[in-house]
């Protein structure tokens, strides 16, 4: 066994529609990476190769709400799957956004957290609360799940 201290972790979800994404947030690397940056990967790819830019920037809303300052120590890797394209740009933003309120509960103080939720919820409460609609299932008789075959009375 090694005995380098385990590192911080918490693992968070976001949902959005039928896409579920999985964060893990750690406690970065610290002064071994070189631009001292935090680390956000989606997939397994960095997180500015997202397209297009506008949901890029959609993705990292938490974290440009936040600032440097909250989350520039924290490497962030994301993994989602299900869903359309959209949805799953809402589900990776709203896991990294819990992803960032539980580390900071868990490993660092009340206060602090408590200020990071009211700000992420003050600004978008889909950040911290899932969306709860779903796709109605669809129904005999018709198409769809309301639509109904036209009647005849001829």
């Amino acid at each position: 066994m090694s005995t380098a201290p385990a590192r911080k972790l918490v693992q968070t979800f976001g949902r959005k529609k039928n896409a579920v994404a999985a964060a893990t947030v750690r406690e970065g690397k610290g002064t071994k990476q070189k631009n001292k940056k935090g680390l956000v990967k989606v997939n397994g790819a960095p997180v500015e190769l997202i397209e297009p830019a506008p949901l890029r920037l959609k993705a990292l809303e938490p974290l440009l709400l936040l600032g440097q300052v909250r989350v520039g120590q924290l490497d962030i890797r994301v993994k989602v799957r299900g869903g359309g394209g959209i949805a799953q740009i809402y589900a990776v933003r709203q896991a990294i956004s819990k992803g960032i309120v539980a580390f900071y509960q868990k490993y660092v103080d009340e206060a602090q957290k408590r200020e990071i939720k009211d700000l992420l919820l003050q600004y978008d409460r889909t950040l911290l609360v899932a969306d709860p609609r779903r796709c109605e299932a669809r129904k005999f008789g018709g198409k769809g799940a309301r639509s109904r075959r036209q009647k005849s009375y001829r």
